[in-house]
């Protein structure tokens, strides 16, 4: 009975998991799609409040309207017009206490993790943590940037090293580049580990070799 327990649950779990993923994010589009319905409110005339309350009843809707306006919005941001609009929108945003912090911290994380040329989360790599004999997996984010980097001495680079089974907390480490050891294993390979506990070990790529660390000087 137990062995046909644990195969069954074997079966479900990655399906139950993935589902539950899948219903966070579209949840999440969904509240923001009902969100700015409700914002709306204040806007329209009341005669289109009617059609408010019948657009909150569509299953879906937000997920497509939301979907189909981060498309038009990166259509926008791609155009010289929308180039320019975005520019004044960055200035104004920039130049509102608080809110310049938040923004500018967030834009500053976000365009080095998605930008098509940088080394942010683009190798994985083997590092001595938290103390010397214990290793663990780590992904290259940059290189010892500001004030850190005046009082190091040689070639450092930055990692992050995730938690598991939640690899979205973590620690920021900064090692010089001779204590770290590049991986063969692509990014989606170390976080599937990663998440697994050690269960999901990668395959041991024979005929290929560890990319070198990226070339961070600069």
């Amino acid at each position: 009975m137990k062995r046909y327990f644990i195969a069954g649950l074997l079966v479900w779990l990655p399906l139950a998991v993935t589902i539950w993923v899948l219903q966070a994010v579209l949840g999440l589009l969904d509240g923001v799609f009902l969100w700015l319905l409700s914002g709306s409110q204040f806007v329209l005339p009341v005669g289109a409040h009617s059609s408010i309350q019948f657009l909150r009843t569509v299953p879906g809707l937000g997920v497509i309207v939301m979907l189909l306006g981060l498309l038009l919005t990166g259509i926008f941001a791609t155009n010289i017009f929308g180039q320019w609009w975005l520019r004044q929108g960055h200035r104004l945003l920039n130049k509102i206490p608080i809110v310049k912090s938040i923004y500018s911290s967030v834009k500053q994380v976000s365009d080095t993790l998605f930008s098509s040329s940088g080394n942010a989360f683009r190798q994985a790599v083997l590092v001595e943590y938290p103390r010397a004999g214990s290793w663990t997996i780590a992904f290259v984010t940059g290189k010892p940037g500001g004030e850190a980097a005046e009082h190091l001495q040689g070639d450092y680079v930055s990692v992050y090293v995730p938690t598991t089974p939640n690899p979205t907390s973590g620690f920021f480490l900064m090692l010089p580049r001779s204590d770290v050891i590049a991986l063969a294993m692509s990014v989606d390979e170390a976080l599937k580990y990663v998440i697994s506990m050690g269960v999901v070990a990668p395959a041991v790529k024979r005929n290929s070799k560890p990319m070198p660390l990226p070339n961070l000087s600069g």
